[in-house]
């Protein structure tokens, strides 16, 4: 028995998912807004200052005492809550608004960080008292939200003299090949300050540092990156510089030689600006999470997949770590499920992300977020601003899905807080999910009437069936197309993959989507809904080692064990650092970035003992490209070994039928679902966490471990241009149930 609460959170734009697992081994879930909220509706006035409320999910006596209540689509403030009469009565401090009525959806809005909040649900522990010793797994998006929405730290650039400039020229690639008034990003640097200092290309000195008199930062939102050149070959001018910084009182500092140890001056200049950018949020983030967790452990989930602990966390290794962890939960249910080539479909409130998984994770060095370049290592996610709560309008000339979110607030209009037409909408007047089961009140009426404005701004009349029918299909295609990013574009078919649905909505839209892919199994795990969470659970403490070394193949080939055993042991003893014993820890992979000399981009191999590299990259350079470039010599760019603890084995799950099947009911409740039991299709399967759409043509059988499988009836290649066009099948769908 273990002796410790396990929680497990991924905090998301809208939502924040968590699992817990008690000492006695009880697994729990939970869904809260990201917002630090818990939405339900005002049941009863007994009198301006007593209310009865219900919430989505049960809170314990006293929970909401000393929090704030507010009644959706009123801009009051939250009202303190003075008392927890019972468990679902409160007494306010202060009088409820007197336009507030009954049924109407209220807010609790708590003062801490929702990953706490959804903590304390799960251990039923009150603001008052302090949580009991836990582990915490922690991905979160707020790194992110502050870089997009660029509201990070205010930084300081000292970098080499005479190279102040090098963030405006930047690279000189255009954004848009053929645009006659190109519009330039700014850097995202407050001020730069050139230093007096010069390294060689070898290491060598060739100007001493001069340390000049440095002003301490004013506030707490101040940061320092410090970017000097060549200093990937000899960085004791930065560490220098860097105690330098630290005497006068700055806190948040990023060295580029630290962070990435590459020759290009540029992207190093670049990823250092963004961590100094981010890092201030994301310190003040996870410290007020830490300090709810004396006598437990916080670990950090890393864009790569795998957890770092709170010592060793870097921000611009953790801007892609929501999504990380849906790629790991989406791994793992395929490989329970049989299936070690799938393709990753995580349809959320904000956005859908789509990944590839062939037994080993695919990875990328350098990715964008924004307008800003980071090298660090990702996985391989694509991502397309397609959500549940993507904002569905008409823009004067057409109809457009996104790229603008409701967001949790105000969201979707279906959450009666003034919000605009969604997907979610779109869905929910289609009849493709109950309201009844969706986790927070929704409300039906509002989401009418935000397709109604929609409908009145088009000069040609619109049935709203027909005007629903096209948002989802614009939806669906954009989701799609982000998948043809990940497969067909890199030389890969979807065809032969399975399709893991997760988030809340995937499983809304994954027929549809497969159909259009060629693809005939979907997957939709037990915990679909809460499957990044899940992923957090699944996920490994991992290390990274590497080197740069830009020489030939075959003048390396000599020294290539040797150089790959120094980088292995160097990985090994970062894990062994954290407490972790040698037989808890191994050598996962060894991947060789090799070119052909004088290209840019390049490609990641895998090595084993008996790996022929030179014939491997002809291989994936043949299949993406479709020729071979005679008489090159291939490069070696950079070798990295990642090791981590070992990951726990999946537990296999069978789909035996057992000859029940349930035919086309409107709508079914999973928990009702036997194992074994078929599902034909249309109909929907729900549960508090997710929706899934089962469509016509479609079955789905429930797997030993609670996985929905589902199989397209007849090939999809076969008989698209056969099938109906998709307003067609969207009546044929809701008049099936109405």
């Amino acid at each position: 028995m273990q002796k410790y609460w396990q929680i497990w959170v991924d905090t998301g734009g809208t939502f924040t998912d968590c699992l817990a697992q008690s000492p006695s081994g009880e697994t729990q879930r939970y869904k809260v807004l990201s917002n630090s909220c818990l939405r339900g509706t005002l049941t009863e006035i007994h009198s301006p200052t007593k209310i009865g409320f219900e919430l989505s999910q049960s809170i314990p006596s006293g929970f909401a005492l000393g929090q704030g209540l507010r009644i959706l689509g009123e801009t009051h403030e939250p009202i303190e809550i003075a008392e927890q009469a019972e468990k679902n009565t409160l007494i306010l401090a202060k009088p409820l608004p007197t336009s507030a009525t009954l049924n109407q959806g209220i807010e609790i809005v708590f003062k801490e960080e929702a990953p706490i909040i959804a903590a304390r649900l799960a251990t039923c522990t009150t603001a008052s008292n302090p949580l009991p010793p836990l582990t915490m797994h922690l991905a979160t998006t707020r790194g992110t939200n502050a870089l997009l929405e660029e509201k990070g730290a205010e930084v300081t650039l000292f970098i080499t003299r005479g190279f102040e400039d090098l963030l405006v020229i930047g690279d000189q690639k255009r954004p848009d090949l053929f645009a006659l008034n190109v519009q330039k990003t700014t850097p995202l640097t407050t001020s730069v300050v050139g230093i007096s200092e010069r390294m060689s290309a070898d290491g060598n000195t060739l100007e001493e540092l001069n340390l000049p008199p440095i002003v301490p930062p004013i506030h707490k939102n101040q940061a320092a990156a410090v970017v000097f050149l060549n200093s990937y070959r000899n960085p004791t001018h930065e560490h220098f510089f860097l105690e330098h910084l630290r005497n006068a009182g700055w806190q948040h500092i990023s060295v580029s030689s630290d962070l990435a140890q590459v020759i290009k001056v540029l992207p190093r200049a670049e990823t250092a600006v963004v961590d100094a950018y981010i890092t201030p949020i994301m310190a003040h983030y996870l410290d007020g999470v830490s300090r709810h967790l004396k006598g437990g452990k916080l670990l950090v989930m890393t864009s790569a997949g795998g957890l770092v602990s709170r010592v060793e966390y870097r921000a611009k290794d953790s801007l892609l770590s929501g999504p990380a962890g849906g790629v790991v939960g989406a791994a793992m249910s395929g490989c329970q499920a049989g299936f070690t080539r799938i393709i990753g479909f995580d349809m959320g409130g904000t956005s859908t992300d789509v990944c590839r998984f062939d037994g080993e994770y695919d990875y990328q060095f350098e990715h964008r977020v924004g307008r800003a370049r980071v090298l660090a290592p990702v996985l391989k996610i694509e991502t397309v601003a397609a959500g549940g709560g993507s904002i569905c309008g008409f823009n004067g000339q057409e109809l457009y899905v996104g790229s603008e979110s409701a967001g949790a607030n105000p969201g979707p209009a279906c959450y009666g807080t003034g919000g605009p037409l969604t997907v979610t909408d779109v869905n929910l007047l289609l009849g493709r999910l109950d309201p009844n089961q969706f986790g927070i009140p929704l409300n039906l009426e509002a989401s009418r009437a935000a397709l109604e404005v929609v409908r009145r701004a088009i000069p040609e009349p619109t049935e709203p069936n027909v005007l629903l029918a096209g948002f989802l299909e614009i939806a669906n295609e954009r989701m799609a197309d982000a998948v043809r990013k990940i497969s067909i574009r890199e030389g890969y078919d979807p065809a032969e993959y399975a399709l893991v649905a997760f988030g809340g909505a995937g499983g809304q839209h994954a027929c549809a989507i497969a159909e259009k892919l060629g693809i005939t199994t979907v997957l939709c795990p037990s915990d679909a809904g809460l499957l990044s969470a899940r992923g957090l659970r699944e996920a490994v403490i991992e290390r990274f080692a590497e080197r740069q070394f830009l020489k030939p193949l075959d003048e390396l080939k000599p020294d290539l064990e040797s150089t790959i055993a120094k980088l292995e042991q160097q990985a090994l003893d970062r894990l062994q650092k954290e407490g972790l014993e040698p037989d808890q820890t191994s050598v996962r992979r060894r991947l060789v970035s090799l070119r052909h000399q004088g290209q840019e981009s390049s490609e990641e191999i895998d090595y084993r003992e008996d790996v022929d590299l030179a014939l491997e990259f002809r291989k994936r350079y043949e299949s993406l490209f479709g020729y071979w470039p005679e008489n090159k010599s291939i490069e070696v760019i950079s070798i990295r070994v990642i090791a981590s603890t070992n990951p726990p084995p999946p537990i296999p799950e069978s789909f035996k039928f057992n000859n029940e099947t349930n035919n086309q009911q409107k709508v079914l409740q999973r928990r009702s679902l036997k194992i074994g039991s078929r599902t034909n299709g249309p109909t929907i399967v729900q549960d508090r966490f997710c929706t899934i759409s089962i469509d016509d043509n479609w079955s789905g059988i429930l797997g030993s471990e609670g996985t929905l499988k589902l199989k397209h009836s007849t090939d999809p290649q076969s008989t698209k241009g056969a099938n109906h066009s998709p307003i067609v099948e969207l009546e044929l769908f809701t008049n099936r149930f109405n």
